[in-house]
């Protein structure tokens, strides 16, 4: 009975923090309109794009061992700067930022290897988006060290018709831990691929953005949670995810 209750206590934990962060009412308009945008517009659109859709790990460095998983629910909300290019591509006028809710679940490897997928559905919108991740510790830390790691990841979108799109990156990450809390902080790269679909008028933009994130990690008996804020490009993206670390 004490574990049921302490599940159903979890659980209920987990909704309510999803909630706040990506209430169900949150507007998230349909990619549908590309068409109308030039290219500057498109671009700038790309560039918001990228920094949204992109990894955000919301883990720390130190690797998960063998044994280890990290499975949780998370939600990201990106700060949208080039709102009149999503007011054109969109149709959703006055549009500030973009949450992302997802499933996101680690597993721990052999010689200090971690691999990693999330999936995210966005409500009220042609919105999908799944990645994965690959990681090495290159220092799994300790009582004195801190761990050093670096991250392979990729993301992809789906869902949209008009444009195919996809983001690569490589991260650079140094975490150390105290107990219950493990703060980290990090700097990376994210190369973007943003191809128009049946629309003469626009051609495709590659590019890459400079990345840079701090964050922290509590894990208690029951409930993990990490927390983070992210700078790519010139977009800032805030974390939150809750589960379980074992």
């Amino acid at each position: 009975m004490p574990h049921r209750t302490s599940s159903l206590l979890l659980a209920s934990t987990l909704a309510t923090a999803l909630w706040c962060i990506a209430p169900p009412g949150h507007a998230a308009t349909n990619i549908d309109n590309l068409g109308a945008a030039n290219q500057p517009e498109f671009r700038l659109f790309s560039e918001d794009l990228g920094s949204a859709l992109s990894d955000k790990a919301l883990i720390p460095t130190a690797p998960l061992g063998l044994t280890g998983f990290d499975v949780g629910i998370e939600a990201t909300d990106t700060e949208i700067t080039n709102t009149s290019a999503w007011d054109v591509v969109t149709g959703n006028s006055g549009k500030t930022s973009l949450v992302l809710p997802k499933i996101h679940v680690y597993k721990g490897l052999p010689l200090g290897f971690d691999v990693g997928a999330f999936y995210s559905q966005v409500p009220n919108s042609n919105i999908k988006l799944w990645g994965a991740e690959l990681r090495y510790a290159l220092l799994s830390g300790g009582v004195t060290e801190p761990a050093v790691g670096i991250e392979a990841n990729y993301t992809k979108l789906q869902g949209v018709n008009q444009l195919d799109f996809h983001t690569t990156g490589l991260d650079l990450s140094v975490s150390k831990g105290f107990t219950l809390l493990t703060p980290y902080i990090g700097i990376g790269e994210v190369w973007v691929n943003s191809n128009p679909i049946g629309i003469s008028s626009l051609q495709t933009e590659r590019f890459s953005l400079n990345k840079y994130f701090i964050g922290a990690d509590l894990n208690f008996a029951i409930l993990n949670m990490a927390v983070e804020a992210d700078r790519t490009g010139n977009d800032t993206t805030y974390g939150l995810k809750l589960g379980w670390r074992f």
